[in-house]
């Protein structure tokens, strides 16, 4: 496999109808605190189910192509809850109201003690992705700063400090993952652009404790909100240069559809950068010669050693033969851009 243009993914892929309601999930803001009925399946039966739709979507990656997979995050209600629940201190059961990114207001976690990671969140989901793929593996979590961002602190009453502690028991669950067979564990900050003011103040500080130590490869997505959530997208990032100070060794930016001026890539000098390249907010399928116009734009400002592309940002709500068309498009891009090189 060639180490230049390889692709991947951000993290989430479709989930199928059979396996949770689609419906209820688009209908409503992404859930902070667990969201049982969405799933279709009765609970003794639901951890196979979630296995079996897992290895749909493996293979499905597998098929269009792409280098480094996921496991779709299948078994996720969001990209963040499922994280939240293995920590001590958070209460979801009786939850708190925080504004999400669209300023409307979600039910969120209940900070009531001392933040500490109980157990293993994802684990278990790494060592399933190792045993039934032979390729490269990545895995998501959420990151310090947004699960600050996603809580209602009743205990704390300092953002800083309960984003310290998080990003405690955020590096004991990376520690894991990579243990586990991870080769790249991304941490998810979408709110470092939704919210620039507290994350300068202290989000390279926390996301910083939460990569500390950590000998493996580390990736930090951050982007402008899910397509299907947040239509509209500014042309630029509100919090992204600062993050040249941070020690996560790759970042993962959304580029296709907010048409963002890929010149920003030269202030990366040290970095490598995952450009998405796959419009989420249009159902079109690009093209492969579509996709390889974007790469050759990104190709202007950075050497393709240090270029890994990918989808804008999760997959999760797009219908299943979209989100399979554009990453076999992502992959087809890819090799013509190659073949030039």
């Amino acid at each position: 496999m060639s180490e230049r243009l390889l692709t991947t993914v951000v993290g989430s892929y479709p989930q199928p109808e059979w396996l949770v309601d689609r419906e209820r999930l688009q209908s409503r803001l992404p859930p902070r605190i667990r969201a049982h009925e969405i799933w279709r399946i009765p609970e003794p039966l639901l951890q196979e189910a979630q296995d079996d739709a897992t290895l749909l979507a493996i293979r499905d990656m597998e098929r269009a192509g792409i280098d480094i997979i996921s496991d779709g995050e299948i078994r996720r209600e969001s990209y963040s809850n499922h994280f939240v629940s293995a920590l001590e201190g958070m209460d979801l059961d009786h939850p708190g109201v925080a504004l999400g990114r669209s300023g409307r207001p979600n039910a969120v976690p209940r900070v009531v003690g001392p933040i500490r990671r109980l157990r293993p969140a994802e684990v278990r989901d790494v060592e399933f992705l190792r045993r039934n793929t032979n390729r490269r593996i990545k895995i998501t979590v959420p990151g310090p700063f947004t699960i600050t961002q996603q809580a209602q602190d009743d205990y704390y009453r300092d953002e800083r400090a309960l984003a310290l502690d998080i990003a405690a028991a955020v590096n004991e669950e990376i520690r894991g993952l990579l243990a586990a067979g991870a080769d790249v564990v991304q941490i998810d900050e979408p709110y470092l652009q939704a919210r620039p003011d507290p994350a300068r103040a202290y989000g390279i500080e926390v996301i910083n404790r939460a990569l500390e130590g950590i000998e493996g490869t580390t990736a930090l997505h951050l982007c402008f909100g899910y397509a299907a959530m947040v239509p509209d997208r500014p042309h630029e990032y509100a919090f992204l240069t600062e993050l040249r100070d941070c020690i996560v060794r790759q970042i993962s930016i959304e580029a296709a559809q907010p048409q963002l001026d890929l010149s920003i890539l030269r202030q990366f000098p040290d970095k490598t950068l995952i450009v998405g390249v796959l419009n989420l907010g249009d159902m079109e399928v690009e093209t492969p010669e579509a996709v390889a116009g974007r790469i050759r734009s990104a190709l202007r400002y950075i050497e393709p050693e240090r270029l890994i592309l990918a989808p804008d940002c999760g997959m999760k709500y797009l219908p299943r033969a979209v989100a399979f068309g554009k990453l076999r498009a992502l992959a087809e891009g890819a090799r013509i851009v190659r073949q030039e090189l």
